[in-house]
């Protein structure tokens, strides 16, 4: 019986989840990552720049990076390609949430940051996918609405209320349906201007 054959079975006689856990464990590399590198880089003939081997992106020459998962020299990607870090997308692009992206001038909306004076007036430095980048102020009426913690806060996060205004609760008033059931009343957080 061929693997393939096996396998087919094997998908036939389990749930969908442990089919996705086997296909999982069934895709994993049989050997170390590192003696799995280094065979790439023995198999690969090292006399082209596309597969020489190298740690620095200045082995590689113009053009190309180095690809530091596997030790080899890749030409650099364009606009829209998948990347890691700046240095492997063409000039006048950034890596910015994997993948290659138009460079935005610093201080502008969607650039890059560190602490909120990196952004323009009416910005904030805060993260978006993971990665921090200015994003405007909540204007008037906007949702302020922040999560206590987890993995939605630490991923995505938006600024505060722009000047003189502030977070506070609302809630929305009770609403009737076309079958006379009423909702019960919501609470939302918006951006307000301070009560006297």
């Amino acid at each position: 019986m061929s693997a393939s054959l096996c396998v087919v079975c094997l998908f036939l006689c389990c749930s969908c989840a442990e089919a996705h856990i086997w296909a999982w464990m069934l895709n994993m590399p049989h050997s170390a990552p590192k003696e799995e590198a280094k065979a790439l880089r023995e198999s690969v003939p090292v006399d082209k720049p596309a597969t020489a081997v190298c740690e620095h992106d200045r082995t590689c020459g113009r053009g190309f990076s180095c690809d530091r998962h596997f030790g080899l020299c890749v030409p650099l990607r364009g606009e829209g390609h998948y990347c890691r870090r700046d240095a492997q997308c063409v000039r006048g692009l950034s890596c910015m949430f994997g993948k290659c992206h138009r460079s935005i001038p610093n201080g502008q909306e969607g650039a890059r940051c560190k602490v909120d004076r990196d952004c323009g007036a009416s910005m904030c430095c805060a993260r978006h996918h993971g990665e921090q980048v200015c994003k405007r102020r909540l204007v008037r009426g906007e949702s302020c609405y922040v999560p206590d913690g987890g993995l939605a806060f630490s991923i995505n996060q938006i600024c505060p209320c722009d000047e003189g205004l502030l977070c506070r609760e609302t809630s929305a008033p009770l609403q009737r349906e076309k079958d006379f059931i009423y909702q019960p009343e919501r609470t939302s957080w918006t951006c307000q201007v301070p009560r006297p």
